[in-house]
């Protein structure tokens, strides 16, 4: 496996999908100090899955990595600086092949990407990942991540009930 920096001209435009699966949520609630998160098992495995493109073109200006098996692009991860707030967001990170999982690669390619945010400057490395997602979390919680924050109703008007709560993650730099 080898990681190498993803040409914007050659991969700027192209879909993806990516798959999980899961076996629980974080349920976020009001409560009358705050809010509150507790993990709620769905029962059975659920599989989920959602489709982006490379080199978004919300983005202020992506990089992006790719790991490669001989000349196939495993995973990669894509992220670029938040000029406004001095942060470097994660905008992708993900590993096309469920047997490839836990075996390094995404934690090659965040190391990589966190090398790019300490080069900019940047004061912290952030990234968006769903209450849903609880291999993620526990992902980026292993690489020094904590939730910093969340939004009830990011994707639509029933996150809660779909049990897809936006959740952000960060980690200090400086």
């Amino acid at each position: 496996m080898e990681i190498k920096r993803l040409d914007k001209k050659t991969f700027s435009g192209r879909k993806f999908t990516t798959c999980y699966k899961t076996n629980g949520y974080y349920d976020i609630h009001e409560t009358d100090s705050g809010f509150q998160m507790n993990h709620v098992p769905f029962g059975s495995t659920v599989d989920k899955s959602f489709e982006d493109e490379f080199f978004g073109s919300w983005l202020e200006d992506p990089i992006a990595f790719g790991a490669f098996d001989e000349e196939e692009l495993i995973g990669f991860v894509e992220g670029s600086i938040e000029s406004w707030n001095n942060r470097f967001r994660i905008s992708n990170i993900c590993i096309f092949d469920d047997a490839k999982r836990g075996t390094g690669i995404g934690t090659a390619l965040m190391d990589a990407m966190q090398r790019e945010a300490l080069a900019s400057g940047a004061r912290m490395i952030v990234l968006e990942t769903q209450s849903c997602n609880e291999n993620a979390i526990a992902f980026y919680r292993r690489n020094g991540f904590s939730i910093i924050g969340f939004d009830l109703y990011s994707y639509s008007n029933t996150d809660p009930q779909q049990h897809e709560v936006r959740i952000e993650m960060g980690k200090k730099l400086k």
